[in-house]
């Protein structure tokens, strides 16, 4: 099923923790429809400006997944808004860059990026709607948070 012109719900719910332990990770209706707008608004601009294709990493976890991987369940993976997202051979601080100057997004984090080692790390972005976006940004390494 495609969410949006480049985007299938099946690379947005892969999950290699889901099919090692069983996992169901299909999201809900309301889930599944926060995924569209996160493709819509946030994923499809990316793709079009780095004209490369977009690598999710992980994307909607079910409770479930998100509890084996010892993930917070206030992540927004568990509600269809958030993607840790890379595309190959673009620096994944370039991409955090042109997110945070370029389209709307609630949460916008360069995760254990290395300076000098640009496909050090991940962007996890996350989206709600226009009105409910804060517009955070932040860098998370072993060293912990910094809002930029």
């Amino acid at each position: 099923m495609k969410l949006s012109p480049h985007f299938t719900l099946a690379e947005m719910t892969k999950s290699q923790t889901a099919l090692r332990l069983g996992l169901d990770n299909n999201p809900s209706q309301q889930e599944a429809f926060a995924l569209v707008k996160l493709c819509v608004e946030v994923l499809e601009p990316v793709r079009t400006e780095f004209e490369r294709p977009v690598i999710i990493n992980s994307g909607f976890r079910a409770p479930a997944v998100n509890d084996a991987i010892g993930s917070l369940p206030t992540s927004q993976h568990c509600t269809g808004e958030a993607a840790d997202i890379e595309i190959p051979g673009i620096d994944n601080f370039a991409v955090y860059t042109w997110i945070g100057e370029t389209v709307g997004f609630d949460q916008l984090i360069l995760e254990f990026y290395t300076d000098g080692e640009p496909m050090s790390g991940w962007v996890h972005v996350s989206y709600v709607s226009p009105d409910a976006n804060r517009g955070e940004r932040l860098r998370i390494n072993k060293a912990g948070v910094r809002h930029d």
